[in-house]
């Protein structure tokens, strides 16, 4: 059974960038959930998928369902991300394990109306260790406006036999964006 010891929100509003006010302000959401790892203190487990399988699903629903308290539509959604951190007794790949499946993923992608691949951080990390979240375009990946990155923490976790996945969204790209996309690069380059 899925052991969600907490969920965790935070979002950060961006009114002024350079100096500069935005014509609409950019807020970013960060959506955690800090859950039990079901693999500390089995040793080394080789077959994950029993637990992705069953857990991965409901850690992707209940994160979408946090992250929709906070943004109306899926329409709001230009960028999106996710991340995972496992406490220090358990493995990288246990904090790859959810999110790295389409079960866990397809669920944000799809509440979303996202057709991009979901840009990731995974690692290992003490309790108040900063979950990065890299986002890209929901739907064009080599939009570099929408290169963004967002981190936050959870003081108390992750503990050492606990698991933070996260997703993370943007109502925009960078404020005032100026450096071209990949694009406008290989046409100037020759290459298209």
């Amino acid at each position: 059974m899925l052991q969600i010891r907490k969920v965790y929100t935070v979002v950060e509003e961006t009114r002024i960038e350079g100096g500069k006010e935005l014509d609409n302000p950019i807020r970013m959401i960060a959506t955690m959930l800090v859950m039990k790892n079901p693999w500390v203190g089995r040793g080394y487990v080789q077959d994950l998928m029993p637990e992705i399988n069953e857990y991965a699903p409901e850690i992707g629903e209940t994160l979408v369902n946090e992250l929709f308290k906070h943004i109306n539509t899926a329409d709001d959604v230009e960028a999106f991300g996710k991340a995972a951190v496992v406490g220090v007794d358990g493995e990288i790949e246990h904090a790859s394990a959810f999110i790295h499946t389409l079960k866990f993923g397809n669920k944000f992608r799809d509440s979303v109306k996202g057709k991009s691949i979901l840009s990731f951080t995974n690692k290992r990390g003490g309790a108040g260790s900063t979950v990065t979240i890299p986002m890209v375009h929901k739907n064009d990946d080599s939009k570099r406006s929408h290169y963004i990155t967002f981190e936050a923490s959870i003081p108390d976790a992750p503990r050492a036999d606990e698991i933070v996945v996260a997703i993370g969204a943007s109502t925009g790209g960078r404020p005032h964006p100026r450096t071209g996309d990949r694009h406008s690069d290989m046409v100037e380059m020759g290459l298209i």
